[in-house]
């Protein structure tokens, strides 16, 4: 048999280059159907415009009647995308458990389920002082999300305090469950005029916030996490502000003085995120920089809280509420080019 032309042999090994190459990489559309592709991560888009909407409706008492109609807008579209949120890992449950109980095993999408019951916990404290006619049906809500925290969190304090979270894996994720399901826990309970069980919560969280954040902060510090996982560090920024609405939410003749100071801190984790930008913003957009969308509108409302406690000029607030409102605006442009190419849920 005579040999092969050299140039044939290039040809194929080009061929075979790329085809190992296909191999590795899933096409869009391909692979497992996406429901089962369905990231838990995609809960924070209606968890971030409803600490939006919260934000806008704080700036009413400014005279502002215009900002009610906003929040309240905001308000209805985030609802309505967490139904169908829920509705639809509902179906995934159902028909891919599988890929839930995968979900649930990950060191990363596992802290990310809380956002599930976070969301519900945080729509029911904005809609109930103006709908009560929602309480009972809230009470079973509230008492759901918070038990589905509970079983969450304690898998992330198990794992963190057994060693069993390598160290890679060790994220601001982990503050959703246990942090995350005490302040936002708190926020709801207070809504539904349960006192002593929201400061029973609003401690249980900061306990876990002081827990976890000497761990978190030690990773972040030791070097840039993998590209992956670079975007949620948005979620770092959350536990002093969300701190301050619950207390504030808990204690509502908290002074001014109590706000700033809440403020300052709040500023050093928001120093540290910026100082490592050229981390976050080196991976490609996906939903997980939604991750930024609730810290940044919770930091925005504690400082209309700042403004409208400590006499300051309205237009510092309407700057921290436009600011929140840009970015989270950005956040939505761009997810809806990645649903309109099908790139917003991963390829698996």
């Amino acid at each position: 048999m005579s040999p092969r032309p050299a140039h044939y042999t290039r040809r194929m090994s080009v061929v075979g280059t790329e085809s190992q190459r296909s191999a590795t990489i899933t096409p869009i559309g391909t692979g497992r159907p996406w429901l089962s592709r369905m990231p838990p991560g995609l809960f924070a888009i209606p968890f971030g415009m409803l600490g939006l909407a919260g934000a806008w409706r704080r700036m009413t008492p400014l005279r502002f009647e215009a900002t009610d109609v906003v929040a309240s807008f905001l308000l209805s579209v985030a609802t309505a995308l967490l139904e169908l949120l829920l509705i639809l890992w509902v179906i995934k449950f159902v028909r891919y458990r599988e890929d839930v109980r995968k979900d649930l095993a990950h060191p990363v999408h596992g802290a990310m389920l809380s956002l599930m019951p976070l969301t519900v916990l945080l729509a029911v404290a904005l809609w109930l002082p103006s709908s009560p006619q929602i309480r009972v049906t809230a009470v079973w809500l509230v008492s759901g999300a918070i038990v589905v925290q509970v079983m969450l969190a304690w898998r992330v304090v198990t794992r963190v305090a057994t060693g069993e979270l390598p160290p890679e894996a060790v994220t601001p994720a982990l503050y959703l469950p246990p942090v995350g399901g005490g302040l936002i826990g708190s926020l709801a309970l207070a809504a539904l005029g349960a006192h002593g069980w929201a400061v029973l919560a609003f401690g249980l969280g900061l306990a876990a916030w002081w827990l976890l954040e000497a761990r978190v902060l030690n990773r972040l510090f030791a070097g840039p996490m993998p590209p992956p996982l670079r975007a949620t560090v948005g979620i770092e920024l959350a536990p002093a502000p969300v701190a301050t609405l619950a207390a504030l939410a808990l204690w509502p003749s908290l002074p001014v003085d109590g706000v700033l100071l809440a403020l300052g801190v709040a500023c050093g984790p928001l120093i540290a995120v910026l100082a490592r930008w050229r981390s976050w913003t080196s991976v490609p957009f996906s939903a997980a920089h939604w991750s930024f969308s609730f810290p940044i509108a919770a930091l925005a409302s504690v400082v209309v809280e700042a403004v409208r406690r400590g006499g300051w000029p309205s237009q510092v607030a309407w700057v921290a509420v436009l600011m929140a409102t840009s970015v989270i605006a950005y956040l939505a442009i761009r997810s809806v080019l990645l649903l309109v190419r099908g790139r917003l849920i991963p390829p698996g």
